[in-house]
């Protein structure tokens, strides 16, 4: 289960950050959020070390917690996807595909006119797509 997702830019500031617990954990969640910028900021300015090629864009499990992975995604603007989940089990193929609908979606919502570059997103219609790519992760249905 996804239990929160975010979108930082280029400069480390967040744009959008969305939980999906029923607890009063968001603090919590902004914390792993920032704590996993520290990941992805090493796997890109040391790619050797961390396995995945400058053309990648998926940069996969960044950290496990004890309840929790993180997951982290680079677009080539330097805009960073962070995905918590609670599942242990979570399959690469889903990830991927979740980050792919999910770039497809922050792409549309940027890409209106009213939107200032930099600025927090606040597309009602971009959170419904979230929620929606968010509620289907992880089904076993191609889309």
């Amino acid at each position: 289960m996804i239990v929160c997702v975010a979108v930082v830019g280029h400069q480390n500031n967040p744009l959008y950050i969305q939980s999906f617990t029923e607890a009063d954990d968001a603090l919590k969640l902004h914390h792993i959020v920032h704590c996993s910028l520290d990941v992805v900021d090493e796997r890109v300015n040391n790619p050797k070390k961390s396995g995945p090629t400058l053309n990648e864009t998926f940069l996969g499990l960044l950290y496990p917690t004890e309840n929790y992975k993180v997951y982290g995604y680079l677009t080539n603007t330097k805009v960073k996807f962070i995905l918590v989940t609670t599942d242990l089990d979570v399959r690469d193929a889903d990830v991927r595909n979740f980050f792919r609908r999910f770039h497809a979606a922050y792409v549309d919502a940027v890409s209106n006119p009213f939107h200032v570059p930099g600025k927090k997103i606040t597309s009602r219609t971009f959170a419904e797509r979230v929620s929606t790519i968010v509620k289907s992760f992880g089904l076993s249905s191609a889309t």
